[in-house]
């Protein structure tokens, strides 16, 4: 059996590793050391870009579990990650070249990969395939895959805003209400402000950090994706007539003076998007701006907003939970253009995607991660067919489905020790 894998990014490198474990061959095709974009320095693989940090190692954390979830699986990414840390408080940071280095070397001596340095320009749907091409994908390639999804293949500057886990907001405050409704709670939870706290809200806007634009990101703005920031920046009251306008928002007959809303963002109710706030504000000017808001004062951010060049697949209805085409069974996508968020998240579908191809080639996908799982919560998200569009998201709580009814203190505590059991008991069959 032999199968392909395009580009050894994180997920690339993962997926070829994983699958070499299993006695497949793999063809490892990387255009680096022919073509290397400009937002790369080495021609090194898994190489990082933004940041040497990996996110919070806290096994409590969301991304900590995932972590976890990966080194019970034996993933390449973590053993690198592991042997190449630096002191960074409870988050995971690397030493970047040591960690790179590491990975291309167990990856160019393990005598079942072949890596083959070019760019490639199509595919073969008749070659069982994992297409890990990154968010810079582009050319030839991003014309086949485009191709494979029709118009639900995504390329542009990414304008989102933050999602909030509905469990942090304080409801003594907030209050569900859609604008003009009277009749009924409304499908929006609407957090007031009174005329000071709009005045600390808006002073704290105009005193925030601003993200470094990289060159990578020299794009045009989708029409009306406006920063919230850059609208404070107009005048006073242009949030109070834009997205925090109060008006058909009265509560107990009393109009505020503006007005944060959040829209339900998951059908299981535990994850809101806040509206109009796409942002080129740092994570922590963000979570300083946001806290300004009485309801918010305790938020958890599980998605922070962002604008930055991006492009992946809007993946429900597109591929299974499996990472899997539905319509070209044959070929997996995994990494950010499969819709998933972050370094580890694209680690972690690079290591599902090959067990699972690797189930596929053997005949059936037999063992599955469920959504009681990080890695499996992941998977289910990009592919829950609920989702009209998708917007990526780090690893988060809010798209874990496990039932608890247990006090609220535990809850994250039963999270992991329920994930990881279910994660030891996988990894005995695949």
């Amino acid at each position: 059996m032999k199968v392909r894998v395009i580009g050894a990014g994180l997920a690339g490198s993962e997926a070829a590793y994983q699958l070499s474990k299993r006695g497949i061959e793999v063809e490892l095709y990387e255009q680096k050391g022919i073509k290397r974009h400009s937002a790369f320095k080495t021609d090194d693989f898994a190489e990082l870009i933004c940041s040497n940090s990996l996110r919070s190692d806290d096994l409590y954390n969301a991304v900590g579990l995932l972590k976890q979830e990966m080194r019970t699986l034996d993933s390449l990414i973590m053993s690198a990650a592991d042997k190449y840390r630096i002191p960074a408080g409870k988050s995971l940071a690397v030493d970047r070249l040591g960690f790179s280095k590491y990975i291309s070397d167990v990856i160019r001596n393990t005598a079942n990969i072949k890596v083959i340095n070019m760019e490639v320009c199509d595919l073969d749907e008749n070659i069982p395939t994992i297409i890990a091409a990154g968010p810079l994908c582009e050319g030839k390639l991003a014309d086949k895959i485009s191709q494979l999804c029709g118009k639900d293949f995504l390329h542009f500057y990414d304008a989102v805003s933050p999602i909030v886990e509905k469990d942090s907001i304080d409801f003594n405050s907030a209050y569900y209400k859609s604008r003009y409704d009277d009749e009924n709670p409304g499908d929006y939870i609407n957090c007031p402000l009174n005329k000071e706290e709009f005045n600390e809200f808006y002073e704290a806007i105009m005193n925030a950090k601003k993200i470094e634009v990289h060159d990578i990101d020299d794009e045009k703005y989708f029409e009306g994706c406006m920063p919230f920031e850059e609208m404070a920046r107009r005048g006073y009251k242009t949030l109070l007539f834009g997205p925090m306008k109060p008006v058909g928002l009265e509560h107990n007959g009393i109009r505020p003076y503006a007005v944060v809303q959040l829209r339900k963002d998951n059908a299981i109710d535990t994850l809101y998007n806040v509206v109009g706030f796409q942002t080129h504000l740092t994570f922590p000017s963000q979570e300083e701006v946001l806290k300004k808001v009485p309801a918010l004062r305790d938020v958890h951010i599980v998605r922070y907003g962002v604008m930055h060049r991006n492009t992946y697949i809007n993946s429900p209805n597109i591929i299974n939970k499996y990472y899997q085409f539905i319509d070209h069974p044959n070929l997996f996508i995994a990494g950010q253009i499969s819709g998933v968020e972050g370094y580890v998240e694209s680690a972690a579908s690079g290591l599902y995607a090959a067990i699972n191809m690797s189930q596929y080639l053997n005949g059936e996908i037999k063992y599955e991660l469920e959504p009681d799982t990080m890695i499996g919560a992941m998977a289910n998200y990009i592919s829950d067919t609920n989702i009209v569009k998708l917007e990526p998201m780090n690893a988060n709580f809010g798209i874990f489905r496990c039932s608890y009814d247990g006090p609220k203190a535990d809850k994250k505590k039963y999270y992991v020790e329920h994930s990881l059991q279910k994660v030891n008991e996988y990894a005995k069959y695949v």
